[in-house]
């Protein structure tokens, strides 16, 4: 979780079926997984209604691997955080930290759009491991195994290139 950059974020609707963004997110110390999100838009909005959230974080590297985080989440509306995470996930994005000119304009941009943070708290996960097909016959031995949740902190980020042998 604290090497990779994104995740698929899904939430319960008051319709239809759950939604999926695709969204950078920014891991802390305490093992929260925090988000920037517009307060208009669904994510804030839902996390109102619901706090339970579900993350699947994806590895970048082919063979894929992934690692499903059941979260309990919050919308956080102080500036100063909006800003920290705003500033974060733009070095996330571009491998470069932004210098502190860069703080006013993202402040101003984070008030004009009404950002917030929501903090996902995680409480459980399930990591699936990569599988790499090297012969068609591999296709008959390719089983996901049993679903089985972890409680509490999230594995170590290491799980993805132990599964790759790395």
């Amino acid at each position: 979780m604290r090497t990779h950059r994104t995740c698929v974020f899904g939430y319960g609707r008051p319709h239809d079926g759950p939604a999926l963004s695709v969204v950078y997110y920014v891991p802390t110390e305490s093992d929260e997984l925090l988000i920037s999100t517009m307060a208009a838009r669904g994510k804030a909005r839902a996390v109102g209604r619901n706090a339970k959230v579900r993350l699947c974080v994806l590895d970048e590297r082919w063979p894929f691997a992934y690692l499903q985080v059941y979260a309990d989440a919050v919308v956080d509306r102080d500036p100063q955080l909006v800003v920290d995470v705003m500033m974060a996930v733009a070095w996330r994005m571009s491998g470069q930290q932004l210098n502190d000119e860069a703080r006013p304009v993202v402040a101003a941009r984070a008030a004009e759009e009404r950002r917030v943070v929501v903090r996902c708290r995680p409480y459980a996960t399930f990591a699936q491991p990569s599988r790499h097909l090297e012969r068609s016959d591999d296709q008959q031995a390719v089983t996901t195994g049993p679903h089985r949740l972890s409680p509490g902190r999230p594995p170590d980020p290491s799980w993805l290139g132990a599964a790759r042998g790395t």
